[in-house]
């Protein structure tokens, strides 16, 4: 058994014996190693699945986020999609150009801005994201087990967690 093996073992053990009080950050930064082993697998194969689709779909993994977060949000400007996915604004705009291309978003005035337009969703566009989602969810209900609603609120709160810490890694 490695050293890390062994830490993540004690800190198991540590945690079963009273799982309602926080983790020593040392234990804890293992633990969290454990769901980063299990997220990354599980987001190659997501991706994987959707580009392997998005010829029937037509959806790219790019155009879904922008549509998702259309959808999410209500109408945005492409800087504002591009801090909100972490991504350049000239990423979402090639995202937001190929949207456009399929008749998916448009661009409208923008009241608070003029030569910042806001991108909606079309009605395809919207059409488009919530087959794709009614179809995903069709498949996460096949998930099954014993998983509850607290066990849910837990993963999103550990997830939201480690995701503000690697939103201020970059140092802005």
């Amino acid at each position: 058994m490695t050293q890390n093996e062994s830490d993540n073992e004690t800190g198991r053990a540590a945690h079963d014996t009273d799982k309602d009080r926080p983790l020593p950050p040392e234990v804890l930064a293992g633990r969290l190693y454990e769901v980063f082993a299990v997220l990354g697998p599980l987001y190659r194969q997501v991706t994987k699945a959707v580009e392997l689709k998005a010829p029937t779909v037509g959806l790219s993994i790019g155009v879904r986020a922008v549509l998702e977060l259309l959808r999410a949000r209500g109408p945005l400007t492409v800087p504002q999609m591009g801090r909100a996915l972490a991504v350049s604004r000239q990423f979402v705009q090639r995202m937001v150009n190929e949207a456009a291309d399929g008749d998916l978003v448009e661009a409208v005035p923008n009241p608070a801005h003029q030569r910042s337009s806001l991108i909606r969703l079309t009605d395809a566009g919207r059409t488009a994201i919530d087959d794709l989602i009614a179809r995903e969810s069709r498949l996460m209900a096949q998930v099954g087990g014993d998983i509850t609603g607290a066990d849910i609120d837990t993963c999103v709160h550990v997830l939201s967690q480690m995701l503000a810490v690697f939103e201020d890694a970059d140092g802005k």
